[in-house]
């Protein structure tokens, strides 16, 4: 069973390496998707894979990077969309 979610991770996220900590956790779990900064300041992930690697995943943006200060995180069920690889974008 595959599992997505679209992650809206609000806070100082940006400039302090959260994507690229994203990307390698991600991969490190066997997930499949994209993360990108977003204009209002937010770090936005679309991610796939077995619900429990989704799980960890969204467990650890809560906390993010150690320069990281999260204070809000969105998370928002999708359907699964066969992603391949996970990088970043933008």
């Amino acid at each position: 069973m595959i599992e997505h979610r679209d992650i809206a991770v609000h806070g100082r996220v940006q400039g302090v390496g959260f994507r690229e900590s994203v990307r390698r956790r991600a991969c490190r779990l066997g997930l499949a998707g994209v993360v990108r900064n977003s204009s209002d300041g937010s770090v936005r992930i679309e991610l796939e894979g077995p619900p429990a690697a989704v799980a960890q995943l969204v467990e650890w943006c809560r906390r993010g990077p150690p320069l990281a200060h999260v204070e809000r995180v969105e998370v928002t069920v999708g359907v699964p969309r066969q992603m391949a690889g996970f990088r970043i974008v933008g």
